[in-house]
């Protein structure tokens, strides 16, 4: 019998699909879903702050005490994995560029600690996806690394330089998922915006060149740079086979905060590019960072007031914590934690309150909605539509498609309700 692996993954969609390259090289070994089940376990790590590096120790020791052999990988492997090793607590550590080598590294009769860091830099996996199971909709990994220089952040130096993924590798990646039955991709990767720069290519070329596969109804895209939207991109905001939401990292709208951070992006700017999507009828999220060294009291109402009349719909907000050996980690005017959490909430409310208020308006001028459904569960059918609005259905009948176009549909806070 083969041993059963349970594959744990922390982190970013980047993350998911490293998971699934490493699934889909494994030829000696049986994958589960259920953790218990398993013989073995590999640890997809995050490192993306110090709590993340807490929160996948604690995930190693567990595993320990439950007595599964336990593998490390990711992002985490430069900032703790040798700790961990050393200290006995993992058999076997890898690093994300050689994750195409598990079937290998998972047969292995003695430990080991296994980290290229050159290979960081330059390493692009060659893996075809031939499945994401059970996902309607799948993530696709079109580059790795990035160049920009954050203050708070240490994945350039975890993922390296910015380089492309081919396009013609792409294609056949995203022709093989739907012919798997996926009909929804999503771009991403460490910088999605910056495809293609070091070749003289770029996202919006990689779009259009993929909505000509016959079979995938919609594209969705990662996070993007401010500074990575230029006019070409604009331009196929236009096209139906794109999906209603930008996902755009402003991370602040306080130009002082933005430089603190080594951001490249101003306010000012950011304001006049979102604008511009919004008036194309485009939902727009973005990342946002409370309380970072130096947010005064002053600067954040400065700043709250700016994200008021941004046409913002979504936001993925998160309170600072420090990641060692970064500059933001060395920064003095530290900000209280429940300053901090309060001042989360306050921002959470706010684009609440502006989500709904753009799902009534599309609703006030009769338009539909097209919902990926994704899961049934409780009775419900539950699904996307294509501004990144979570959907229920109710149905007294099966449904068949897992795409459905309605108007009739009920604004709710949280969510749209559909009855058919």
């Amino acid at each position: 019998m083969n041993q059963k692996v349970f594959f744990k993954t922390f982190g970013c969609r980047t993350n998911i699909f490293d998971t699934q390259v490493m699934k889909q090289n494994l030829q000696a070994f049986e994958c589960v879903e259920d953790e218990k089940e398993a013989d073995i376990i590999v640890v997809n790590s995050c490192t993306v702050t110090n709590g993340a590096d807490s929160v996948a120790r604690s995930y190693v020791n567990r595993a320990n005490t439950q007595g599964k052999k336990v593998f490390f990988t990711g992002c985490g492997v430069k900032t703790q994995g040798k700790n961990l090793f050393d200290k006995d607590l993992i058999f076997g550590v890898f690093d994300h560029s050689s994750k195409e080598n598990i079937n290998d590294f998972l047969q292995s009769k003695e430990k080991f600690f296994y980290y290229d860091e050159k290979s960081s830099d330059t390493h692009l996996d060659n893996t075809i996806i031939k499945e994401f199971s059970g996902k309607s909709r799948a993530f696709l990994k079109i580059q790795e690394g990035c160049d920009f220089a954050c203050s708070y952040c240490i994945i350039p130096s975890v993922r390296g330089r910015a380089r492309s993924v081919n396009k013609n590798k792409i294609l056949e990646q995203v022709r093989s998922l739907r012919d798997s039955g996926i009909s929804e991709i999503v771009l991403t990767g460490t910088n999605v915006g910056s495809y293609g720069k070091e070749k003289g290519d770029n996202i919006a070329k990689l779009i259009k060149a993929i909505s000509n596969i016959d079979g995938i109804k919609r594209i969705r895209i990662g996070s993007l740079e401010p500074s990575q939207i230029g006019n070409e991109f604009l331009e196929i905001l236009e096209c139906d086979f794109l999906e209603k939401h930008l996902h755009i990292a402003l991370q602040h709208t306080n130009n002082l905060m933005l430089k603190t951070m080594n951001r490249i992006n101003r306010f000012e700017s950011d304001f006049l590019l979102l604008e511009k999507i919004a008036k194309k009828g485009f939902a727009i999220g973005s990342d946002y960072i409370i309380g970072h060294p130096g947010e005064s009291q002053e600067i954040w109402e400065e700043a709250f007031a700016n994200v008021k009349i941004l046409p913002l719909t979504h936001i993925h907000p998160f309170v600072y914590s420090a990641r060692n050996d970064t500059p933001s980690a060395s920064m003095s005017e530290r900000i209280n934690g429940d300053v901090s959490k309060k001042r989360l909430h306050q921002l959470n409310a706010l684009i609440k309150e502006k989500n709904l208020s753009f799902r009534q308006e599309l609703k006030l001028k009769n338009k539909p909605i097209n919902i990926l459904i994704e899961s049934f569960r409780n009775g419900l059918y539950q699904g996307l539509d294509e501004y990144f609005n979570k959907v229920k259905i109710r149905s007294n009948s099966p449904i068949v498609s897992k795409w459905l176009s309605t108007k009739n549909y009920l604004t709710q806070d949280e969510v749209n309700i559909v009855e058919i």
